[in-house]
């Protein structure tokens, strides 16, 4: 989709350098993936850091105590 906008030349500069493009549309495309990609991950490590989200390793954990009984049980 094509969208038009107005940048500041010297913030069309600054996006340029940042992203190593030498063309506008490319630069401008590279940083509102890049945007996009850090506001994705902040938002998924909010919900980590506010229990909203969690890692369970009920899989792991089973192994583990399985794995645990098995070396208990094994002969020296």
């Amino acid at each position: 989709m094509k969208v038009t906008v107005e940048v500041a030349d010297s913030d069309l500069q600054d996006v340029l350098e940042l992203t190593g493009e030498r063309k506008k549309g490319p630069a401008i495309r590279l940083l509102m993936e890049q945007a996009l990609q850090l506001r994705r991950r902040q938002r998924i490590a909010e919900r980590f850091l506010s229990g909203a989200w969690g890692v369970q390793l009920e899989g792991y954990e089973q192994a583990r105590e399985l794995e645990r009984q098995r070396l208990e049980g094994a002969p020296d």
